[in-house]
């Protein structure tokens, strides 16, 4: 029973790790309009299509938002899998591989 519990797991686990993306994206992109403000004072970050800005400003922000993506998007998963591991004793991956 166990084992047919780990293969149901993660097909179960894939509405709840959408819902946690999609808040994840939105709180990442509230810390990122946050910390462009805080960076360069300004209430909207460049374009990449923005002729009025320069290189060095678009990968900036790129970068910035990039990194914020990430962090965020690794902590709201992990804190994800840990309540469904610590719900259910399952963790919630079925491989121990990295992101697609």
């Amino acid at each position: 029973m166990a084992k047919n519990k780990k293969k149901k797991l993660p097909l179960a686990y894939q509405p709840v790790g959408f819902v946690l993306s999609w808040a994840g994206g939105a709180l990442a992109g509230m810390a990122f309009r946050k910390a462009w403000k805080a960076i360069r004072h300004e209430d909207d970050a460049p374009d990449a299509l923005d002729p009025d800005r320069g290189w060095g400003e678009i990968l900036l922000a790129a970068a910035v938002q990039g990194a914020i993506f990430a962090v965020v998007r690794s902590a709201v998963d992990r804190t994800g899998a840990k309540a469904i591991a610590r719900s259910t004793g399952v963790w919630p991956a079925t491989d121990k591989g990295g992101r697609d």
